[in-house]
């Protein structure tokens, strides 16, 4: 069995496929639905305007047949009034014509919704193959229209005659009334003929627009690997996905690497956490961190720091603390101020000290770090909640 079989369509078409079918062409379309309500306005503007318009084509009937000496004798006066009797046609079926034209644009609506597309216009030869148009021929859809056809012809045909049987008494009583009376009932029982006949057929059209409706959505249905393509491809191929985020990842390793050159100092771990710092000599602000890394990215920072002369510090709790509460770019938080401080404090006199300047400082040995900020001190797991409660009972008097 193929995979594209119509038994293992088995899930409704998505929103961007019927989208794709939309600007093709191919929506859903009801002749049943359209012919009938054209059909239908057309009756009912004959019921309601029939009368007038047959009066003004009997007056312009009257005297288009009445000619004086000189329209007779006279070619330019003859086609000046045929010219006329023509215009006051055209002017009386007007209205009736604009009435059926808006019915037929707007019709569309009921079925389908309204649809211009330039490829419905693009050749398709491949509606040319014989073999192709010989599987239409004995296809559900042909099996469909031929019922159809057969419904439409009893219907049609059962409601005319029981309209025939009905006005059959007032047809024949056509011949002992006036020319003028006899010819405005005509047109009424035409009229009254005309729309039961038409009505009928909208018992067609009831059953034929949903059905449309109902074989498209069928038609139009997916497999199940044309929905997961689809949502591949919307949403991307996860590893495509994941190679541009590792893609991405490196990247932005590489750009916190350049910065490394430019800190001021690194803290490290010292082996499996190194985060480094910078504070510019004019800024206003909190030193900021420029790069940071732990294991494998860690090692990698030591390594620029030390071949750029960047000072290094073994602070393992300040080092976890800045890891833990930053990212890069971020200002220190204001709870490390005190530990960062004696820290650049160092590096700033042991670069002077290099330069021959005073005498060589001494490492910081106890840096003031917040045990709440340490991620390996047991104080940080505590809740504040919890914290704060401890403090207040053991305040209590």
């Amino acid at each position: 069995m193929s995979e594209d079989s119509d038994a293992e369509k088995t899930e409704a078409a998505s929103p961007k496929r019927l989208e794709q079918a939309r600007e093709e062409g191919d929506v859903p379309r009801s002749r049943e639905v359209a012919t009938f309500t054209v059909l239908m306005a057309s009756g009912c503007c004959l019921w309601f305007a029939g009368d007038a318009i047959v009066r003004r084509l009997t007056a312009v009937m009257v005297s288009g047949l009445s000619l004086n000496r000189e329209q007779i004798l006279d070619p330019d006066a003859m086609m000046l009034r045929i010219g006329y009797d023509v215009s006051s046609v055209l002017l009386t079926c007007l209205p009736y014509a604009l009435a059926i034209m808006l019915v037929a644009l707007a019709s569309p609506i009921l079925v389908g919704g309204w649809l211009f597309s330039s490829k419905a216009f693009t050749p398709n030869f491949g509606k040319l193959n014989p073999i192709r148009g010989l599987g239409n021929m004995f296809s559900k859809n042909a099996l469909v229209e031929l019922l159809k056809a057969i419904a439409k012809t009893l219907v049609v045909g059962v409601v005319a005659w029981m309209v025939m049987q009905h006005q059959k008494d007032a047809v024949l009583g056509l011949s002992v009334e006036s020319l003028r009376a006899g010819s405005a009932h005509l047109i009424s029982l035409l009229i009254t003929a005309f729309l039961l006949i038409v009505g009928a057929l909208g018992l067609i059209a009831a059953i034929d627009g949903p059905y449309q409706m109902w074989h498209y959505a069928n038609k139009m249905k997916m497999t199940l690997q044309e929905v997961k393509q689809e949502s591949k491809e919307s949403d991307g191929n996860p590893q495509i996905k994941a190679k541009i985020r590792q893609m991405q990842h490196e990247m932005s390793r590489r750009r916190m690497m350049a910065d490394v050159p430019t800190a001021d100092v690194v803290v490290t771990n010292p082996t499996h956490y190194a985060v480094a710092l910078k504070y510019g000599e004019n800024s206003r602000g909190a030193p900021q961190v420029v790069a940071k890394g732990i294991d494998e990215v860690a090692a990698k920072i030591r390594e620029l720091a030390g071949e750029h002369k960047v000072a290094i510090l073994e602070a393992p709790a300040l080092a976890r603390a800045l890891y833990k509460h930053t990212e890069i770019g971020d200002e220190i938080p204001e709870a490390l101020y005190g530990a960062v401080a004696e820290v650049l404090a160092y590096v700033f006199q042991l670069r002077s000290y290099g330069n021959g300047h005073g005498q060589r400082p001494d490492k910081p040995k106890q840096l003031d770090v917040p045990p709440e900020l340490d991620p390996q001190n047991p104080a940080s797991q505590i809740p504040p909640a919890a914290d704060a409660a401890d403090k207040n009972k053991g305040s209590t008097p």
